[in-house]
């Protein structure tokens, strides 16, 4: 058995694509329409990884089960789902990252939390649906992450094993996931997360503040 890496898999909101100013725009839009006032951008940001129900909890000071809760969570991605690329990008150096992994007869997928149908308009619109290996959504298996079918599924669509596979996230429900499918796994620092959260304590076999770095793991790793 090697232990040489095949694919690589990434998270999508803060670690693939930097879709916080979109995500931040649908958040301000429901709370506009509720007489609130917007926040700011920095405030919304290291939050966006979490999804939907943590941003309603963030801009109106609810929790799930309370009235109206639900029905502004779906306001939210109504809003989103319409905005889906107007501001997001690759990360920089995220374009080149994937190139190299390809150039290297290696392939690479995604796994994330978010629903199929915000996941696969999103990868159309900013062009990686036709190079992926694989792609995981929320709602493609019965569970999310942190559990580890996603990862899994990941594998088999991929054609690898979970020890030649690395998955690359921004939370700690992402390197919970990766770890307990049998991955390597790394923190993208550069992703979406919050000034009292503690990526050294998440497990991770690595972190790294910038995707080039990814490449200089899997050589000194592989």
């Amino acid at each position: 058995m090697t232990n040489t890496l095949r694919t690589v898999l990434f998270d999508l909101d803060g670690t693939l694509a930097d879709t916080a100013p979109d995500l931040a725009f649908a958040l301000n839009a429901v709370l506009q329409e509720q007489g609130r006032a917007p926040l700011p951008f920095e405030t919304i940001r290291p939050v966006v990884s979490h999804g939907g129900t943590a941003l309603i909890r963030l801009g109106f000071e609810i929790e799930p089960g309370t009235a109206a809760f639900e029905t502004l969570r779906l306001r939210l991605l109504d809003i989103y789902r319409d905005h889906l690329a107007r501001h997001t990008r690759l990360f920089p150096g995220i374009e080149e990252l994937l190139g190299a992994i390809e150039q290297r007869g290696m392939n690479w997928g995604v796994v994330t939390n978010k629903p199929a149908w915000l996941t696969d308009p999103l990868l159309e619109q900013i062009g990686l649906s036709a190079r992926a290996a694989c792609v995981v959504s929320g709602d493609t298996v019965a569970e999310r992450k942190p559990h580890p079918a996603p990862m899994l599924h990941a594998c088999h669509l991929a054609g690898s094993e979970a020890y030649q596979c690395l998955y690359v996230g921004d939370a700690a429900r992402d390197i919970e996931a990766g770890r307990r499918a049998g991955m390597k796994t790394l923190v993208a620092l550069f992703g979406y997360i919050g000034e009292d959260e503690q990526p050294a304590s998440w497990g991770a076999d690595g972190m790294i503040a910038h995707p080039a770095e990814l490449l200089d793991w899997i050589t000194a790793h592989d």
